[in-house]
């Protein structure tokens, strides 16, 4: 048992290796290329060399290694992690009725938009870094390095939807290639000139900052850059836990990343002119093709696992009610995590070949890198601390040390990043706000279309016993009305009923509850109701990350004494026309946007995974 357990170990290990660590673990590529820009204003001395590299050092070591390996990570949801993860985990530790509710809410929505604006950022910054390898090789190939950085995106998004199942395996082993090569890269240069491990004493640091005083403050903003992807080891804590993220950040990750800084600083203290390109020139002009091949691979990897993300984190604001429901396609049979969802991919990918044909190169892209990242760690700071202090109880001064070092941090690395703007740092800003807006008002629209229903609904008690009275002509089969948490009876239902004057012999009423929590157990999930009459009302409880699967949990109602066969049950579902009724609330053009982002029934059978040959849509109107 015991060497069955160090196996799995050992094979989450690896897989965490190529699939949590792949963006921070391309932040070689660029980082110290982008902090020694001339447009930044920051001179290649050999005391501001030793700064910037004592200061990503220690970074990686206290925002990664302590706020988010050791801290964050205990912030679990019943052991899933991520911004959504964590803002549920917030909203459940105050009570709905506190001032702090829609803030934590507000926070964690804004994080997650930032997300989205990292996961476009990430993919073109990645593998335009590894095509400028072509140009150290070649200045004649400098003309192509957009060009191939459109294929290999447009390639990759393409393969998207037969899913990552046949490739994933060879993630970790890849990922580990390139770790041991940024060691090795590394240690070759630091063995050349071993005084750049002077940068371990943060003396270095703090002497950078105070001597070069704002300079050293934009400095900051291209620093962020070595910490990106800190948030992905906590969101995919879900899949791996967190012994395995631990091990392999301390074991592979961190000492590779710590290595090649130390190694790019020992090649400019001894070549500054290579600053033009430090990553591809560690080795001399021999390795530059090969590097290339490697970093390419590398940088695929990053932005596949940033696409993932997006998909899950669109699935998870779909069941928090934050985003329509949209087609989800499953990639594999035994992963229910891997998803596919066609309208996020290729919007996705219009934005980042937009991201790479406006920002031409990876300097002008890091401008826009980094407020997006900055701004979900400070949205994740804050948000833990709501969780260490009310839900954990910890006393107040503990829990304003633990997480006020990091806040002075975030906040330091977020304004320095803020300086960018106008350098690109609106793009991700611009998106997030996009975003931010239509969650927000998908949500606020929502509850205003069940204030609506509520108020004109029919309660279910009472319609069944007039409807008993003298009932309608019964048919066989079971019928299977869809309805919402606020509703009376199902306009479905009525509709029925009025058109064409029969009712099922058995009649099931199925509510779906989306809980703000990532799982509800199997077992936990059905709750029914006999209403009489052959009637039920069958209650669904779902986590956030569950997988909506109606068929599945109409087999699990056998358990509970209630049988169904498929072939002879119908699903009603109500296809709803929203129009806009300005005078509830919301601003007339936000009142659009919630109409015109409206689904009809097919997207709620999509979603619940309903056989499309079981569906009815019967229409109906609903104001907002």
């Amino acid at each position: 048992m015991l060497t069955d357990k160090k196996s799995s170990l050992a094979t989450l290990t690896l897989a965490a290796v190529g699939i949590v660590y792949g963006d921070i673990g391309t932040s070689p590529l660029y980082t110290l290329k982008t902090i020694f820009d001339p447009d930044h204003g920051l001179a290649l001395t050999e005391a501001n060399l030793l700064g910037v590299v004592s200061l990503i050092f220690w970074g990686l070591t206290i925002v990664v290694s302590l706020k988010y390996v050791t801290l964050v990570l205990r912030a679990d949801n019943r052991g899933e992690g991520g911004i959504m993860a964590l803002m549920a985990l917030a909203l459940n530790s105050v009570s709905k009725r506190s001032g702090w509710h829609f803030p934590l809410l507000v926070l964690g929505v804004l994080g997650a938009t930032m997300f989205y604006g990292d996961s476009v950022v990430t993919p073109a910054i990645s593998v335009l870094s590894a095509m400028e390898g072509l140009e150290v090789a070649t200045p004649a190939l400098e003309h192509y390095v957009v060009p191939l950085t459109i294929v290999v995106l447009v390639s990759l998004y393409s393969v998207q939807r037969h899913g990552t199942a046949g490739i994933g395996r060879f993630f970790g082993p890849i990922m580990v290639l390139w770790f041991l090569a940024l060691a090795a890269m590394g240690i070759v240069n630091i063995v050349e000139r071993p005084d750049i491990l002077r940068a371990l004493n943060p003396l270095h640091a703090v002497h950078f900052m105070i001597d070069n005083g704002f300079v050293a403050f934009v400095g900051l903003g291209a620093v962020v850059l070595a910490f990106t992807g800190a948030e992905a080891l906590y969101a995919d804590m879900g899949h791996f836990g967190k012994k395995p993220i631990r091990m392999a950040w301390f074991a592979v990750a961190f000492p590779a990343l710590a290595l090649n800084y130390f190694g790019q600083g020992a090649l400019l203290l001894h070549a500054p002119e290579a600053i033009s390109n430090p990553f591809f020139q560690q080795l001399g002009s021999w390795s530059i093709y090969p590097l290339v091949v490697l970093a390419t691979m590398a940088t695929v990897i990053a932005s596949q696992a940033t696409i993932s993300g997006t998909f899950s984190m669109t699935k998870q604001a779909i069941a928090l009610g934050l985003l329509p429901r949209m087609r989800v396609m499953h990639t594999s049979e035994h992963q229910i995590g891997q998803i596919y969802i066609p309208a996020v991919n290729w919007l996705q990918l219009i934005v980042v070949l937009i991201a790479v044909i406006g920002f031409g190169s990876s300097d002008a892209l890091a401008g826009a890198y980094g407020i997006a990242v900055s701004a979900t760690m400070l949205a994740t700071t804050i948000l833990t601390f709501f969780v260490i202090r009310y839900r954990w109880h910890l006393p107040l001064p503990v829990c304003i040390l633990a997480t006020g070092f990091f806040l002075v941090i975030d906040v330091l690395l977020f304004s320095a990043c803020t300086l960018k703007l106008f350098h690109g740092g609106w793009m991700p800003l611009l998106l997030g706000t996009a975003l931010f807006t239509i969650m927000l008002t998908w949500r606020t629209g929502r509850q205003l279309v069940f204030q609506n229903l509520e108020k004109h609904a029919i309660p279910l008690e009472d319609f069944l016993s007039s409807l008993f009275v003298a009932p309608p002509v019964r048919v066989p089969g079971t019928a299977v009305f869809l309805r919402g948490e606020s509703d009376g009876v199902p306009h479905a239902m009525l509709h029925n009923l009025s058109h064409n004057k029969v009712l099922h012999e058995r009649v099931v009423f199925l509510t779906v509850h989306i809980l703000e929590e990532p799982y509800v157990a199997p077992g936990e999930q059905v709750r029914i109701a006999d209403l009489g009459h052959q009637c039920y009302q069958v209650n669904v409880d779902y986590g956030f990350k569950d997988e909506p699967d109606i068929p599945a949990i109409l087999d699990r109602c056998a358990e509970h004494g209630l049988r169904f066969e498929m072939m002879e049950t119908s699903f009603f579902i109500a296809r709803q026309t929203v129009i806009s009724a300005p005078q509830q609330g919301m601003a007339p053009w936000r009142e659009h946007l919630f109409v015109a982002m409206s689904r009809n029934a097919r997207a709620a059978a999509d979603y619940y995974q309903i056989p499309p040959n079981r569906v009815i849509e019967l229409g109906t109107q609903v104001e907002i």
